[in-house]
C-alpha cells in the first residue's frame, strides 16, 4: 500500500510582526491562507528511509534541500519517535510549490509527512498531538496541517480556523532566485528598531475577509515584511506596480518573499492579469484559488 498526501501553498493575508523577542523569535499576528498551488507526497513502505523529489518545471531543482535534515525526514523522525517505532518509508515528493519563496513549500511538505506516515503506520495519531508535533518542526507547519484560512500568533504557530465566506482569486509570480527569510528578519529588524512589542493587529483583514469582497480585502492587506523583503529585492516593488497595471486589485510580496502573490476580482481577472504579466516577459506566473483544504490523503487507505 501507498500512500498519497496533498498539501497547499500558503500566503499570509495579514503579516504583522513585533519586535525581536529575547529567544530571537518575532512576535506574529497573521492570517494565513490555503491556496491551490500543491506538492504531492507519497509514501511507501521500506526497510530504510528515504527520500526522492522532483520538481515542477519552474523550479531550480538546486535550491531543494535533500540529505537527513530534509524536512519531510525530520517530521518522519520525530513522529515515529513519539509513536515509539521505526521511522521507514520511502518518501517521493512532486513539487509545484516556489522553493524558499515566502509560501511554506518546506511547512507543507512536513506536513504531509505526517499526514502519511500517520496513516501509513496506522498511528491514529490525535490532532492535538499532530499539531504539537508541527509546531515542534516549524512555525508555518500547523497551519500546512488545518489549511482553509485561519490567524496564527505567537510564532505564528498557535493557529484557529477563520470562518472565510470568500472564493479569492490569485495570480502569484516567483521569483528566479530565493530570499532568506532571516535575512528578511534581520532587516526587518534594522528598518524598524522601533517597532511595538504587540504585532499589528488581524482584525481589520478579518473583518474585510468576512465580507466576501475582493476589493474590501485588497484594501486591508497587510505585510510588515514587505517594507524589506524590497529594499533587499527592489526589482519586488516594481513587479507589485506591474501587476497592478495589468488589472490586479493589489500585490503583496508573499510572507517573506520573494514571491509576489495578486489578489484580482474574478478567476476572468486572475487569467487576464496573468497573462499581462506573462506578456511581459515574467518566464514562471501561477494562478490559484483559496482557500482550500490542508494536508490530506488523496490516494491510499
Amino acid at each position: 500500500m501507498t500512500v498519497t498526501v496533498r498539501a497547499a501553498a500558503k500566503i499570509n493575508l495579514h503579516l504583522g510582526v513585533g519586535r525581536v523577542r529575547e529567544d530571537g523569535f518575532h512576535p506574529l499576528d497573521t492570517v494565513y491562507q490555503a491556496i491551490g498551488i500543491h506538492d504531492d507526497l507519497t509514501l511507501a513502505p521500506a526497510d530504510d528511509l528515504t527520500l526522492t523529489t522532483r520538481v515542477a518545471d519552474h523550479i531550480d531543482p538546486a535550491g531543494v534541500p535533500d540529505g537527513p535534515d530534509n524536512i519531510v525526514l525530520r517530521a518522519a523522525r520525530l513522529l515515529a519517535a513519539h509513536a515509539g517505532r521505526p521511522a521507514n518509508g520511502a518518501f517521493e515528493v512532486r513539487k509545484d510549490i516556489p522553493v524558499a519563496g515566502g509560501m511554506a513549500g518546506g511547512s507543507a511538505d512536513a506536513a504531509a509527512a505526517l499526514v502519511a506516515c500517520d496513516r501509513l503506520w496506522d498511528l491514529r495519531t490525535s490532532d492535538d498531538d499532530l499539531l504539537r508535533l508541527a509546531a515542534e518542526l516549524g512555525s508555518d507547519i500547523p497551519f500546512s496541517l488545518v489549511g482553509g484560512t485561519a490567524r496564527g500568533v505567537g510564532r505564528g504557530e498557535l493557529v484557529t480556523p477563520v470562518d472565510d465566506p470568500g472564493a479569492w482569486w490569485w495570480v502569484a509570480v516567483p521569483a528566479t532566485e530565493g530570499l532568506s527569510t532571516p535575512a528578511v528578519y534581520r532587516h526587518f529588524d534594522e528598518l524598524r528598531p522601533d517597532a511595538p512589542e504587540v504585532p499589528a493587529s488581524a482584525e481589520p483583514l478579518l473583518a474585510a475577509l468576512a465580507t466576501g469582497e475582493p476589493l474590501r480585502l485588497a484594501r486591508a492587506l497587510h505585510n510588515d515584511l514587505q517594507e524589506p523583503a524590497i529594499d533587499l529585492r527592489p526589482e519586488l516593488g516594481d513587479l507589485i506596480a506591474l501587476g497592478e497595471a495589468e488589472g490586479a486589485l493589489r500585490g503583496m510580496v508573499s510572507g517573506s518573499g520573494p514571491t509576489v502573490v495578486f489578489l484580482c476580482d474574478s478567476a476572468e481577472g486572475a487569467r487576464e492579469t496573468a497573462a499581462g504579466l506573462a506578456g511581459s516577459g515574467r518566464d514562471v506566473v501561477l494562478t490559484a484559488t483559496g482557500p482550500v483544504a490542508g494536508a490530506h490523503v488523496v490516494v491510499g487507505a
